[in-house]
């Protein structure tokens, strides 16, 4: 990849299709590569900015291995949002990046039906200068958690710290690993999940496991095994909206808590264990699934970082209670 920082209408952006890119649609792609909403990528084709090997691309055509994508990304709007005085727990921060432990319930960025309250109406409190590449809804934003997700995010306050940092996602070079319960008990570990996911055909707002999906790849290994649950640690190899949540619940494990891919999986137990995955499901009222360890390259000195999250108190008394109620057997 190379940035034209010169760039007439902003940042100039030279991308070559990776295997994993070979076969997919060039918007899906360019939306992935860049962070961006289809929509948005809609509009950068449509006003020409985006060329495949030197020519104008076409939203709807297959890519393959080798090829090379110009785009380039005008300058954001002036942001609109509120800066909000939400308090925020920032683990590290310098001139180019900061990393937050965010707290489940808060959602990444503003939408139709979360206008304010966000993590960024917080950063823009906190943080004078924000990269401007996610778009005026999302500046700064690398990579996103799920509402109920709680854990480590890294945010890039330079546009170069910005492409640098999801290059590194995108080559597999960011580490980050969750601690996860989901119910029942996997039955190989350590285990790998490479199932591609999509939009769910027949429920528009959820994901699932589809043929021709976006390739997602989730690396899982039993950490605690509890009496009618596993304590799990799951690497991401790759990104895809809710990938831990729908991997899980289509090996027929899904994520304790988790009221869109496995609600009420607990009363559907049988014998003994029944009240004892009742009285989990109570002790744990929202997704068990924190991002405990993120590490990667910092774009400017090159250094290997590392930061780790510990279990927040409401997932943390329920893993201690499941522990102890179960002798603690560890794997």
């Amino acid at each position: 990849m190379t940035i034209d920082r010169a760039a007439a209408e902003g940042w100039h952006r030279e991308i070559e299709v990776d295997p994993d890119g070979a076969g997919e649609r060039l918007d899906v792609f360019v939306a992935a590569a860049l962070e961006l909403s289809r929509t948005r990528v809609h509009k950068l084709l449509e006003e020409g900015r985006v060329l495949l090997d030197g020519r104008l691309a076409r939203k709807s055509e297959s890519l393959s291995q080798g090829q090379r994508l110009q785009i380039n990304v005008p300058e954001p709007t002036p942001l609109s949002l509120t800066a909000e005085a939400i308090p925020l727990h920032i683990v590290y921060q310098d001139e180019v990046l900061l990393v937050v432990d965010k707290p489940a319930g808060m959602v990444v960025h503003p939408s139709a039906g979360h206008p304010g309250g966000t993590l960024v109406n917080a950063l823009l409190h906190h943080v004078r200068d924000l990269s401007g590449i996610g778009g005026a809804l999302r500046p700064g934003i690398v990579h996103r958690l799920d509402k109920g997700t709680s854990g480590l995010m890294v945010v890039a306050k330079s546009d170069l710290a910005h492409q640098a940092l999801s290059d590194e996602l995108r080559h597999r070079k960011v580490r980050r690993l969750y601690q996860v319960a989901s119910w029942g008990h996997l039955d190989e570990s350590p285990l790998c999940v490479d199932a591609p996911i999509a939009r769910d055909p027949n429920h528009r707002k959820r994901m699932a496991v589809v043929e021709g999906g976006r390739r997602a790849v989730s690396r899982v290994r039993v950490k605690e095994r509890w009496r009618a649950a596993d304590l799990l640690d799951v690497t991401l190899e790759t990104g895809r909206t809710h990938q831990i949540r729908v991997h899980l619940a289509h090996r027929g494990h899904p994520v304790v808590g988790d009221g869109v891919y496995g609600g009420g999986w607990e009363r559907g137990m049988g014998g003994p264990d029944r009240g004892w995955a009742k009285e989990l499901a109570r002790r744990v009222t929202r997704p068990f699934l924190h991002s405990m360890e993120l590490a990667f390259e910092h774009p400017v000195t090159r250094e290997r970082m590392s930061f780790h999250s510990p279990l927040p108190p409401e997932l943390a008394e329920g893993a201690r209670w499941a522990c102890e109620s179960s002798g603690g057997v560890v794997t």
